[in-house]
């Protein structure tokens, strides 16, 4: 399974999505979604699991979710820390929820590493340019023998 990761929109849907998302099962959106236009024009790509973040206010996504996907359970939320700066919490929603994956933004930094047996994935900022940060989305595939990820520029 291929899934399209992406975050920090702040509704701004850049084009080239459009192609580098051709072909995913599935796109989640780690929220500050910005304008749901965002997630109507990445449902035209594929279907599209979201979570609002800390700057939306639809009302119409959780602040987090799990879903188990391809055998895999990922866990989604806005707000997550990178290991150096994980809270007590954090590691305890690991702990308890036990997911492959923790899909998350906020930070605009893409990032991928290792909490015991979990991967922690930003796919950075699709957004509009932040300080000196790329611009950037994700890919996971979800494998047998596990999960892949990489991160896209969109420059």
């Amino acid at each position: 399974m291929k899934i399209g990761v992406i975050s920090d929109t702040h509704g701004l849907f850049d084009e080239s999505i459009v192609s580098i998302f051709a072909g995913v099962d599935l796109i989640i959106h780690a929220g500050d979604i910005g304008k749901l236009e965002v997630i109507a024009r990445l449902e035209e790509i594929a279907p599209v699991i979201a979570v609002e973040g800390n700057n939306d206010s639809f009302g119409r996504f959780p602040v987090e979710r799990v879903e188990e996907l391809n055998g895999h359970r990922i866990l989604v939320r806005h707000i997550f820390g990178e290991l150096h700066q994980l809270r007590a919490d954090d590691t305890q929603m690991v702990e308890r929820v036990q997911p492959h994956v923790v899909v998350f933004g906020h930070s605009h930094r893409p990032y991928q590493e290792k909490l015991g047996s979990t991967m922690l994935f930003n796919p950075g900022s699709a957004g509009p340019r932040r300080f000196s940060l790329p611009r950037t989305v994700g890919m996971l595939s979800l494998i047998r023998s596990g999960v892949e990820a990489e991160i896209v520029s969109l420059a």
